[in-house]
C-alpha cells in the first residue's frame, strides 16, 4: 500500500472536457490504497454515470441540510447545481496515511485549501482551446448553449487555475498527463514539512 505520512489530499480542476476525471481515476486504480472522493451533487445523473461511483445524486433541499450540518469539507455552486465534498474522506486519508483524490472545480479547491493547508492542487489544462472545444462537442451530452457557457466558464477557471494551484499538467496525451501526476505523488511523500509533521523524518542524534 502506497503511503503518506500525514495523508495525502490531491486535488485535481480542470475545464469540462480537459480529462480531469479520466486521470484521477487511473490514477485511483494504479495506487495501492488510494480512494476518489465521490462528491454529492444536485444536477441531474448523465449519460452513463452511475449513483455512488460517479456522484451522490440528491435534491437541493438535503443537500443544503447536509451541508448546514457540516458532512461537506467542501461544498459550492456551479452552473447553477451544487456539489460538495464529504469530510469523511479528510478523516480516512489523516488516519490511513492514504492518498485521496478530490475531482473539483478551483472554487471547490481554493475552500479546501483554506480548510485543509497541505492539500496539492493540481489543475489539469487542455492542450488547445479549440481541442478543448472539439471533446466537449464530441461527447454529445451538452447543447450549443451548455457548450458555449462551458468555453466561457473555462477561461476564468484557467485563469484561476495558473495563478492559485501548485502545479499545472497539460493533458496532451492522457498516459503522458498520468506519469506526469505520478511523479507528483514522489514528490509529495518526500516534502520536508510533511515528513516533519508526521514526524518520519530519521532520528539524526549524537549517540
Amino acid at each position: 500500500m502506497a503511503t503518506f505520512p500525514g495523508g495525502l489530499l490531491l486535488v485535481l480542476s480542470a475545464p469540462s472536457g480537459a480529462g480531469k476525471t479520466t486521470l484521477a481515476r487511473a490514477l485511483v486504480a494504479q495506487t495501492e490504497g488510494a480512494r476518489f472522493s465521490v462528491s454529492t451533487t444536485t444536477r441531474a445523473l448523465r449519460g452513463r454515470e452511475k449513483e455512488g461511483e460517479d456522484y451522490f445524486f440528491t435534491e437541493e433541499g438535503a443537500f443544503m441540510e447536509k451541508a448546514g450540518a457540516g458532512f461537506f469539507i467542501e461544498w459550492a455552486k456551479v452552473h447553477g447545481n451544487c456539489y460538495g465534498s464529504p469530510r469523511s474522506e479528510v478523516t480516512h486519508a489523516r488516519a490511513q496515511s492514504s492518498l485521496v483524490v478530490f475531482d473539483i472545480d478551483t472554487q471547490g479547491g481554493r475552500r479546501l485549501r483554506e480548510k485543509e493547508a497541505d492539500c496539492v492542487l493540481v489543475f489539469v489544462m487542455p492542450p488547445s482551446f479549440e481541442e478543448l472545444e472539439r471533446r466537449l462537442r464530441s461527447r454529445h451530452t451538452d447543447d450549443a448553449r451548455s457548450i458555449a457557457r462551458r468555453l466561457e466558464a473555462a477561461r476564468a477557471e484557467i485563469g484561476q487555475g495558473l495563478e492559485f494551484y501548485d502545479y499545472i499538467i497539460v493533458n496532451d496525451e492522457v498516459s503522458k498527463a498520468l506519469e506526469r501526476l505520478k511523479s507528483i505523488l514522489i514528490a509529495e511523500g518526500c516534502r520536508r514539512s510533511r515528513l516533519a509533521q508526521a514526524e518520519k523524518l530519521p532520528s539524526m542524534g549524537n549517540d
